[in-house]
């Protein structure tokens, strides 16, 4: 014992002696094994450092504990750019003294703001390594704030580079500001992984925006090392329905709410039933609306270790018999009564749900029970009837596009794919238990299926459905029964709430998002004013599971504002995308703010098409999807969309964009509904000419031509009055997109080819 003490006293001389020597390496060293305890750091790029000579690491800033991950992840010692405020807390200020932190404020006087940028410059060029988060505050929303401009000032004149560098995974971790201030919350993991990503590093002259840019671009390699710490749709819904048995997960127009340890029962006892009617298959065909049935059922396939392939029954026979021999389905599973509301005949056979569920026996009931109760997720998938257990690479779900354009696609998204996509999206929102989003969109749609069936869950969230979108009276009050709060539709259907739905009826919703198509201004006028609430516009692709980025309500408080959106645009990318914009003929990136095709990146990007390599390999390029559309970013991150490079004419050598074309003729018409729909047919002078649907009556058609002869777009992007086309309405998809393919033939049947 008393060798044990003396070797003690001796350790604790020595520790105090190298203190005394050497207090900033100390602290350093103290930083590193304190936040080892609750961290656990992994870097890239670590290389990308120099070893000797200074620069200037740029990071973004999510917690009040990104200074000691930073610290923990470079060998060399980092001066850090501090707010003054936070150096001066008691807490803060013996680690600020002894690491000889830079304080700034920008509330100081523009005196000792420069005297500290110039501290920063001189480090720099003395060989040091300055870290500066030029976001200049935490965020409070998950997304990254503009960059201030004193990195520019920083390194004026210093031949040093400048380092990007890039914080995953802290979000919503011990000492972020997710709920909007600091607040203690116990972490799911100890220590809870964080990703620490340096970039190539950039001239001392690059712009903040640029360095903002390469900041992101780090995003989605470091989201590729949560991939090990997913799990499937099926184990995270078994997770959920065991974390949450008694939280509501799904309700109906036609039936009572649904508990998650309910919904997990049911769906045991779906796979059960359902197991002998898909032995052999892989992938699934399911013909069911957004309702608690249909939710089941793609739960019962995913716990099955199938695929679930809910098919689109807006399609035309022909296009959903395309879809069903391209996945090699035989039987597909639905509803009676539903089939024969769609009057609509399958080229294969169809398994009645109400049949399948029909006179449960008690030992069922009870199998059901037990298992959800007690049996590992992995064994549930074992027993519900797959004999392989399925990891987050492999296939989810197959979603069809729309075939607007074509003979319908089948997008192969993976577990990975949506898991991240709801992740994505729900570090923006941070849902709260109370949640509950609005299920109209149909689970044939992308965002139908990972809003409403990979949510719920991963998230905890409930849903109501609903089979019919344009139910408005249902639906307000379905809405107001189950206190939604996250209202899901496209612009289409707003105008249609509008009509049906009483104000006091969304009193609940405290956001409603909205996509598939362009959101018009003075439609979003119009909803807020009688609402009380203005719908935000989000961008998504099918072959992104679906969402890329999203507007959403500004976060204000005393001496803080960050802007969460801006109209006109389709908002910030999520978290772990990054969005290149490059010319469309040569490929080479556009400056901040200049349009161009727009490039995505990310974990939510899609494995590819069904059985078809030539066109995945025309979307899919270098880890880059390029998305056909025309958008450009600004020095704020938030992309705005010009048009779709599929929908544009070439008339007399020069691209006429459709899009601008309608969003004028809905401005001079002062409609907010869909009124106009623009195409092109070929023309032997000019190459295509102008064509446009429109339903107004021909008194109204000739007071918007008059204006429209006398507005400011260009002469050659003016349609002359026999290109107008009356029809009783526009072409619509079941998603409430418009119908291109059906737009173009309706002009084509209406004017003869002029070839």
């Amino acid at each position: 014992m008393t060798h044990f003490l003396a070797s003690l006293l001796l350790a604790m001389l020595v520790v105090a002696g190298f203190i005394c020597r050497a207090p900033e390496k100390a602290m350093r060293r103290l930083l590193r094994w304190l936040t080892s305890l609750l961290y656990r750091v992994q870097v890239i790029g670590k290389d990308q450092i120099p070893a000797k000579g200074g620069a200037l690491l740029v990071c973004n800033h999510l917690s009040l504990a990104d200074a000691c991950l930073l610290t923990a992840a470079c060998d060399r010692p980092v001066r850090f750019i501090i707010d003054k405020a936070t150096c001066e807390k008691w807490w803060a200020r013996p680690v600020a003294r002894v690491l000889r932190f830079i304080p700034l404020t920008t509330e100081a006087r523009p005196r000792e703001m420069i005297e500290a940028l110039r501290e920063a410059t001189e480090c720099i060029q003395q060989g040091q390594i300055v870290c500066l988060f030029a976001e200049g505050e935490i965020t409070r929303t998950g997304l990254m704030l503009p960059f201030r401009r004193g990195m520019s000032r920083i390194m004026k004149g210093v031949d040093a580079p400048v380092i990007p560098v890039h914080l995953d995974n802290v979000w919503g971790s011990l000492f972020s500001m997710q709920e909007g201030h600091f607040r203690w919350r116990m972490p799911r993991s100890i220590p809870h992984p964080v990703t620490v990503s340096f970039g190539k590093p950039l001239p001392s002259e690059t712009a903040p925006a640029a360095v903002r840019q390469a900041v992101a671009d780090l995003g989605p390699a470091a989201w590729e090392r949560r991939k090990t710490r997913m799990t499937t749709l099926q184990h995270a819904f078994v997770r959920t329905a065991r974390r949450h048995p008694l939280r509501m997960a799904m309700a109906d127009s036609t039936a009572a709410p649904v508990s998650f340890f309910s919904a997990l029962t049911k769906t045991l006892f779906l796979a059960r039933r359902l197991r002998e009617t898909w032995k052999g298959h892989d992938m699934v065909g399911l013909l069911l609306p957004p309702s608690v049935p249909g939710a089941l059922v793609n739960y019962a396939a995913l716990l099955m270790g199938k695929v679930p392939v809910n098919l689109n029954y807006t399609l035309s026979e022909e296009a959903l018999a395309s879809c069903i021999r391209q996945c090699g389905i035989t039987k597909v599973v639905t509803s009676e009564k539903f089939l024969s509301k769609l009057n609509l005949k399958l080229p294969v056979e169809a398994v009645f749900i109400e049949s399948v569920a029909a006179q449960p026996r008690f030992l069922e009931k009870l199998a059901a029970l037990l298992m959800a109760l007690f049996l590992p997720a992995r064994w549930i998938e074992r027993l519900a009837g797959s004999g392989t257990r399925k990891t987050v690479d492999d296939i989810a779900t197959v979603i069809f596009s729309s075939g607007s354009t074509g003979e319908p696609k089948g997008v192969l998204l993976t577990h990975y794919n949506i898991t991240s996509n709801v992740r994505q999206i729900g570090q923006v929102f941070a849902f709260a238990a109370d949640d509950r989003l609005l299920g109209i969109l149909p689970f044939f749609h992308s965002f139908g299926f990972t809003a409403t069936i990979g949510a719920p869950a991963l998230l905890a969230v409930g849903v109501a459905y609903h089979f019919n979108p344009t139910d408005a009276k249902v639906i307000g009050g379905l809405i107001e029964r189950h206190r939604v709060t996250f209202l899901l539709a496209t612009p289409t259907f707003l105008q249609i709430y509008m009509r049906g739905c009483m104000p006091e009826q969304l009193g609940s919703v405290r956001f409603a998002m909205v996509g598939a198509e362009k959101l018009q201004d003075r439609l979003a006028t119009a909803f807020e004013e009688q609402f009380g609430l203005r719908p935000m516009e989000a961008y998504g692709c099918t072959e992104c599971s679906p969402a890329v980025s999203v507007n959403r309500r500004d976060y204000r408080d005393a001496g803080f504002h960050q802007v969460g959106g801006k109209r006109g645009t389709i908002g910030h990318p999520l978290p772990g995308i990054s969005v290149r914009i490059v010319d469309p003929e040569t490929g080479m990136p556009k400056a901040i703010g200049e349009p161009g095709l727009m490039l995505l990146k990310g974990p939510n990007v899609m494995r590819g098409y069904l059985n078809n390599p030539q066109k995945t390999a025309e979307v899919l390029q270098d880890g880059w999807y390029v998305t056909g559309d025309i958008a450009s970013v600004d020095e704020d991150g938030f992309i705005t969309i010009t048009d779709r490079l599929s929908r544009f004419s070439k008339i007399g050598g020069e691209m006429v964009p459709h899009v601008k074309i309608e969003e004028k003729l809905h401005e001079l018409a002062g409609v907010s509904v869909q009124t106009f729909a623009v195409t092109s047919l070929p023309d032997a002078k000019k190459g295509e000419r102008i064509m446009v649907l429109h339903t107004l009556q021909p008194a109204a058609l000739e007071s918007v031509l008059e204006k429209l002869a006398a507005c400011d777009l260009p002469n050659l992007w003016k349609p002359r009055k026999d290109q107008f086309i009356t029809v009783s309405q526009i072409p619509v998809l079941g998603t409430g997109k418009t119908d291109l393919r059906k737009v173009r033939d309706a002009a084509a049947a209406a004017q003869p080819l002029d070839t």
